[in-house]
């Protein structure tokens, strides 16, 4: 499972025109489900993201989480992230989860953030979305459950 983490100010999501998720301060989450992933790989990138350190404190530095800064999370999925176009330059998607799969993990990911505590709000899984943020810093960091970088 892939993410990639923006800090943002605000950000917000829409499918065919009509706003399916926004959040002000947070997080944005685009999350990529790769075939071989498990609950196990949602859970570790959920605690993850919950827990990673990229808001300023008082002091300027970056110590706190998307809780301690009073944050939510926009979470939306992205197959696109497991494209890989070593061999060309047409990305190819074998590495990707099948839709079904995919979708239940995309929601237990998004489950697994709430139970944290976050408010978690959502794009629509498998449409065509139109994603709004303003990333703050810039902060953007990649998260790989397999720890492949």
């Amino acid at each position: 499972m892939r993410a990639v983490v923006q800090r943002v100010s605000r950000a917000s999501v829409k499918v065919g025109g009509e706003l399916a998720g926004e959040i002000g301060k947070g997080l944005l989450v685009l999350l990529g489900v790769a075939r071989e992933d498990s609950e196990a790989d949602a859970d570790y990138l959920a605690e993850k993201v919950a827990g990673l350190r990229i808001f300023e404190d008082d002091a300027g530095k970056m110590n706190l989480n998307v809780m301690d800064a009073g944050g939510e999370v926009l979470a939306v999925s992205q197959f696109t992230l497991l494209g890989d176009v070593r061999r060309g330059k047409r990305p190819s998607f074998d590495a990707a989860a099948r839709p079904e799969g995919a979708k239940e993990l995309y929601e237990y990911f998004v489950e697994r953030v709430r139970g944290l505590g976050l408010r978690c709000e959502t794009g629509r899984f498998q449409e065509m979305m139109e994603v709004e943020l303003v990333n703050t810093g810039p902060v953007t960091i990649l998260l790989d459950s397999k720890k492949a970088f």
